[in-house]
């Protein structure tokens, strides 16, 4: 059974670091890189308006020639955010991030971000579930081979 977004975030942390649609987008880059992140969800007034993300500020800014001093959130966020909710499974959110071309999920619960997962937490929480199971296996086999 595959680990749902719930227990993900549970392990991975459940921060969510957002920006206003009317903020710049220098802020928004100046954001993503003191938290270390690559997207950021668009909150107005705590609710979900867009994502923005690096990829939208080399494609939509730099190749583009604006500033990002000049250019607000609103101007170059993706308006039709695709979310999840803390029920999706882990092979739901990797199918859906494949097919859409994504890298960050925001988890939403009753329309709130209590989330947001990318294709590293989804990957990394894989390679720990399959060391999980390579290690129980592994006890298994050796209580196989030499029963007490």
């Amino acid at each position: 059974m595959s680990e749902t977004m719930a227990s993900v975030l549970k392990s991975k942390g459940s921060a969510v670091w957002s920006v206003a649609p009317d903020a710049t987008v220098y802020e928004a880059i100046a954001t993503m890189a003191n938290k270390g992140v690559g997207a950021l969800v668009v909150l107005a007034g705590g609710r979900l308006e867009g994502m923005i993300s690096e990829r939208d500020y080399a494609r939509k800014v730099i190749l583009a020639g604006r500033s990002s001093k000049d250019t607000l959130v609103r101007e170059i966020m993706t308006s039709a955010v695709i979310s999840v909710t803390p029920e999706h499974t882990m092979d739901e959110c990797m199918k859906i991030m494949t097919e859409s071309r994504i890298r960050h999920l925001p988890v939403l619960e009753r329309n709130e971000v209590v989330g947001i997962v990318s294709i590293g937490d989804l990957v990394r929480a894989t390679i720990a579930a399959q060391a999980q199971t390579i290690d129980h296996l592994h006890s298994y086999i050796l209580g196989a081979a030499y029963p007490s």
